[in-house]
């Protein structure tokens, strides 16, 4: 039986895609082709179906792998992945501005310090702060000295919370992006003894969520 969801209570909005095919986070290549996955398999389409007015932002430019060295082993490409999330969060921050809902396509994970580093910078600019709920089998709180791999997609909430790895914490010169005891992780299932340190322990019926300021809610 196919469930039919009913549309007439969405408001419509204004929203722009952004593509962001940055795969330099993890060594199995093949997810940069994500954005144009989700294009052709009609996502436009669908959204103006609902109602919604959508323009597509294009992609953020990539650096190719194979034209550049990983760099330090504990954070490949960290630089140039850097370099790509900055340049994603200030779309971000101009679609907000323009009062559109920015809607990025990616990508490995590292991508998401790009995406909450702008919309974290654009409310900062309104003196307010914002809050993450990070659905996921995975932490991604790695940094350069507890990732087993280096690959920098495991660290993207630990740069997003301010754990590191410094360059990609501090894009727009200020950290964190997110406060941990304003973060939910949702649908864990992988959590290294190191990542549990930073964890808080898992929610109860009496306390859905930590109360420490050091401490990330699991649910």
């Amino acid at each position: 039986m196919t469930a039919t969801i009913s549309t007439t209570n969405i408001a419509p909005k204004k929203i722009r895609v952004i593509g962001v095919p940055l795969d330099l986070g993890q060594s199995r290549r093949g997810v940069d082709m994500g954005p144009s996955a989700v294009r052709v398999a009609g996502l436009e389409a669908r959204l103006e179906a609902l109602g919604h007015e959508v323009e597509d932002g294009g992609n953020v430019a990539v650096a190719i792998p194979e034209q550049k060295k990983e760099g330090d082993t504990h954070a490949k490409y960290l630089k140039e992945i850097t370099a790509t999330c900055t340049k994603h969060a200030e779309l971000i921050v101009k679609t907000l501005e323009a009062g559109k809902i920015p809607l990025s396509l990616g990508g490995d994970h590292s991508m998401a310090a790009g995406t909450v580093a702008g919309v974290a910078e654009f409310y900062r600019r309104h003196n307010q702060r914002v809050g993450l709920i990070w659905i996921d089998a995975h932490t991604d709180i790695n940094t350069p000295e507890t990732s087993p791999s280096g690959n920098v997609h495991g660290m993207p909430l630990a740069a997003i919370m301010g754990f590191g790895p410094a360059e990609l914490q501090n894009i727009f010169d200020f950290s964190p992006k997110v406060h941990p005891e304003n973060c939910v992780l949702v649908g864990v299932r992988d959590i290294d003894a190191l990542k549990k340190k930073m964890s808080a322990a898992p929610a109860s019926a009496s306390s859905p969520c930590a109360t420490s300021t050091n401490a990330v809610c699991v649910l």
